[in-house]
């Protein structure tokens, strides 16, 4: 079942709705992992989704048994805000203009507010073992950066199609970071993503510079894949929940 509470972020002082999926018929004393992810309205449902088509996230599990809590935390839907609270660095781009990092901000609260809350009410699986990361474009960014900068905390990140093109340069300042042994994460990218081959062809490369810096690090497993024709929306990422599902073992 998926329902949908308030929670309050308290470094924003601002409300946010949680879109949650809930495993059906629970066990007594049975426990779950947990996957957090960006832009829960997007999830489980078309008629809430912003462009009218889910990942159908819903769906899938509860076709496939899929024992796991997803805790979709929904985007700030007011002008620039989802791009500053879901970035972890500051960039320019053309089409938005200069967008300031508030991600840093965010991801403190979901690790220190955010899973305790969720762990002091569902039936969680509250180690690093079963608690995973994920999300799409901007949401696939941050999953990314968590995977490298909170590894202590999510063992599996989940980056569709990350939007790092305009920041590449600031993630491989970071190359050097330490991530925990039995990390593992999966990045994907479409070639219907980009309005030219060319920027297809550096965007592909500059992920593949980041998965050999990730490969070089002890215990950290990154499992790639490319979607030659596959464009940058919900339905393309439909099309993948299988792969990653199964890939990272999470149902």
């Amino acid at each position: 079942m998926v329902f949908t509470r308030d929670i309050w972020i308290t470094p924003f002082q601002l409300n946010r709705k949680l879109h949650i999926y809930m495993p059906e018929n629970i066990q007594e004393n049975e426990r779950f992992p947990v996957l957090y992810m960006f832009d829960g309205h997007n999830l489980f449902y078309d008629n809430v989704a912003t462009y009218g088509k889910s990942w159908g996230i819903k769906e899938y599990l509860d076709n496939n048994n899929g024992r796991v809590i997803v805790v979709g935390l929904e985007c700030n839907h007011n002008g620039n805000e989802r791009l500053n609270e879901f970035t972890p660095y500051d960039f320019y781009e053309e089409e938005w203009g200069y967008i300031e990092q508030r991600g840093q901000i965010l991801i403190d609260w979901m690790v220190n507010e955010l899973k305790p809350f969720i762990d002091s009410q569902y039936p969680t699986k509250p180690e690093r073992d079963y608690t995973y990361i994920g999300g799409s474009s901007m949401g696939g960014t941050m999953s990314l950066y968590m995977a490298m900068h909170n590894s202590k905390t999510f063992s599996k990140a989940i980056c569709v199609s990350p939007h790092i093109y305009p920041m590449y340069k600031k993630f491989r300042e970071e190359f050097d970071c330490h991530i925990e042994p039995n990390t593992q994460i999966y990045i994907s990218w479409g070639g219907n993503e980009y309005p030219t081959h060319q920027l297809f062809a550096t965007v592909t490369d500059q992920n593949l510079q980041i998965i050999r810096a990730l490969l070089k690090k002890t215990g950290v497993d990154v499992i790639p894949h490319v979607f030659k024709n596959d464009a940058h929306c919900e339905q393309s990422w439909q099309k993948e929940l299988p792969i990653w599902m199964k890939e990272c073992n999470i149902a």
